[in-house]
C-alpha cells in the first residue's frame, strides 16, 4: 500500500472513533465474549433469588434486596451507587381459599390480586356469575352482578411476543372494579397466563377512583376450567375466604448506579429492570434475569472501557404493584438529560428481534445496530420502541428508545407464579441477552450521531 493510501485509510479510521470517546469499542469482539462467556448475569440471578429470594415491594425481604444490591453493584465497580427513597402504599396477603359448596362440593387453588380487598375473617358465600369475557360482565346488568361472586374468563393463549397478556389482562386489572361497580359480593378470575399447572398467577389490579375494594383472586387454570364445566352443569355457588391487608404507607427506593461517560453533554444511557417481585416464587424471571442482563452488559462495557455516554442502571422498586419507582425516578431525575431509555422485564429467554424509537438525525444507529445483533438470530422489527412500565415515565417525556424483544412462548406459563424460579432460567438464552445488550449499549453508549428527543407520547 502507498504512503498516500496509508495515510487515507488512517484518515478514514480516525473519522470512525468519535474525538471525545476514550474508548474504541471492537462490537463484534464484546458480543461474542459475553454469549460464550459471561457469568455475572448467572451470578446476580442466581444470588439475589437465593439469598433474598420473594421480594413483595415495601416489605422487609425488598428491604435486604435493595441493601444487596447496593453491596453488589459497588463490588463490581460501578460509580455513584446509591439508594433514592419514596412512599407507596402497603398491602400484604392473608389467607386464600375458595371451594365449591352443594352435591359438587371440592376445593379451589386460588391467589389474591394485588391490591384486592378482603372478605373479612368469615369469608364470604354466595352463587357464581359466569362471565366468559370481560366484555361479557361490561355488558351485563347490575342486578345480574349484584351480591354474587362474579367469574371472569378469557381465552390468553401464548405468543412469541406475548401481545395476548395486554389484551385478556383487562380482566384482572380493571375486571375487579367493575365487578364492584355492579354490587359483586368478590370476583375470581381465570388466570392471566397460559401454563396448566394448578398454580395461580396474582397480579395487581386497579380500583377506580370512590370504588371500595372488595376480595379479588385468581383461579389457576384447570382449576378456572373445572368451574367453566360445572356451569355446564347448572348454578355454582362457592364459600370464599381473603383476607389480604393494606397496612399504610411505607419507604422503599430506586438503587441506581453509573458508567460515566467522557462527555457529560452527549447525555445518559438509561437501561434497568425492577428488583422487587411477587411473593409467590422468587421472582428470578421476573425480574431478577432483567436487572441480571441489563447490568452485567453494563459491566462488560465498564470493562472495555470508558464510553462518551454516561451507561445508568437502575434496578427500580415497586413496579408490579403500580410502576412507582419508574414514576419516582422520572420525577426526581427530570432536569438531567436522557437520549435513551430501555428495560429488561420479560424474562430471561433468547432476545429475537428489536425496535427503534430513533430521531432521524440517529437512524445510522439502527443501521449498526442490525448488523451487529443479526449473527446472534435478531432480526430488525419494523415496529417502533415502547419500553415498558419502569422506563415509560422517561420515554413519556420525548426520550428515544430501543426494545430488545424477547420470546414469550414461555414467559407467561411461570410469570407472577410459584414457578417463577431459578430453574426456569436458560444460562445458554441468559448468555444470548447479555450479548445483545453488551452490543447494544457498545454502539449506543458510543455512538457519535447526536441523539435528540422524539415526539412525546401520552400512553
Amino acid at each position: 500500500m502507498t504512503k498516500r493510501l496509508l495515510l487515507a485509510a488512517s484518515a478514514a479510521l480516525a473519522l470512525s472513533v468519535p474525538a471525545f470517546a476514550q474508548t474504541a469499542y471492537d462490537v463484534p469482539a464484546l458480543r461474542d465474549a459475553a454469549l460464550n462467556g459471561d457469568t455475572l448475569a448467572w451470578d446476580i440471578t442466581e444470588g439475589l433469588t437465593t439469598e433474598i429470594g420473594q421480594r413483595l415491594a415495601a416489605t422487609e425481604a425488598e428491604g435486604r434486596a435493595r441493601a444487596w444490591a447496593v453491596k453488589k453493584l459497588t463490588a463490581l465497580g460501578f460509580k455513584n451507587v446509591h439508594i433514592e427513597t419514596y412512599k407507596m402504599p402497603v398491602w400484604v396477603r392473608g389467607e386464600e381459599k375458595a371451594e365449591v359448596v352443594g352435591p359438587s362440593a371440592q376445593k379451589l387453588t386460588i391467589a389474591a390480586l394485588g391490591n384486592s380487598g378482603s372478605t373479612g375473617p368469615k369469608g364470604v358465600e354466595a352463587d357464581v356469575a359466569y362471565f366468559p369475557t370481560l366484555a361479557d360482565l361490561q355488558a351485563a346488568p347490575a342486578e345480574a352482578v349484584k351480591g354474587k361472586i362474579v367469574f371472569i374468563s378469557h381465552a390468553m393463549t401464548a405468543t412469541q411476543d406475548g401481545s395476548q397478556y395486554g389484551v385478556f389482562g383487562g380482566a384482572r386489572r380493571a375486571g375487579p372494579s367493575l365487578a364492584a361497580t355492579k354490587g359483586a359480593a368478590a370476583v375470581l378470575i381465570r388466570s392471566i397466563g397460559t401454563d396448566y399447572h394448578r398454580n395461580p398467577h396474582t397480579g395487581v389490579t386497579s380500583w377506580a377512583d370512590g370504588v371500595k375494594p372488595i376480595a379479588a383472586a385468581a383461579l389457576s387454570l384447570p382449576d378456572a376450567e373445572q368451574l367453566e364445566r360445572l356451569f355446564k352443569r347448572g348454578p355454582v355457588r362457592l364459600k370464599l375466604l381473603v383476607t389480604p391487608q393494606f397496612k399504610g404507607e411505607a419507604e422503599l427506593g430506586n438503587v441506581i448506579a453509573d458508567v460515566p461517560g467522557s462527555d457529560p453533554s452527549a447525555g445518559i444511557v438509561l437501561i434497568g429492570g425492577h428488583l422487587d417481585s411477587w411473593d409467590l416464587g422468587t421472582g428470578a424471571i421476573d425480574d431478577a434475569s432483567g436487572v441480571a442482563i441489563t447490568t452485567a452488559a453494563a459491566k462488560h462495557i465498564m470493562d472495555a472501557g470508558q464510553p462518551r455516554r454516561t451507561i445508568r442502571v437502575v434496578w427500580f422498586g415497586a413496579e408490579e404493584v403500580g410502576g412507582f419507582g419508574g414514576e419516582a425516578y422520572a420525577k426526581a431525575h427530570a432536569n438531567e438529560r436522557h437520549v435513551l431509555a430501555t428495560e429488561l422485564d420479560f424474562g430471561a429467554d433468547r432476545v429475537w428481534n428489536f425496535e427503534t424509537n430513533l430521531p432521524d438525525s440517529a437512524k445510522a444507529i439502527a443501521d449498526r445496530l442490525a448488523t451487529a445483533l443479526a449473527p446472534i438470530g435478531i432480526a430488525r422489527s419494523r415496529g417502533a420502541a415502547h419500553g415498558g412500565t419502569d422506563v415509560g415515565p422517561v420515554l413519556r417525556n420525548g426520550v428515544a428508545g430501543i426494545d430488545l424483544s424477547q420470546s414469550g412462548l414461555r414467559y407467561f406459563d411461570y410469570h407472577h407464579t410459584p414457578d417463577d424460579t431459578l430453574d426456569k432460567i436458560d444460562p445458554v438464552q441468559l448468555r444470548q441477552n447479555v450479548a445483545a445488550w453488551t452490543a447494544m449499549l457498545a454502539i449506543v453508549a458510543n455512538a457519535p450521531e447526536d441523539i435528540g428527543s422524539v415526539p412525546a407520547t401520552h400512553e
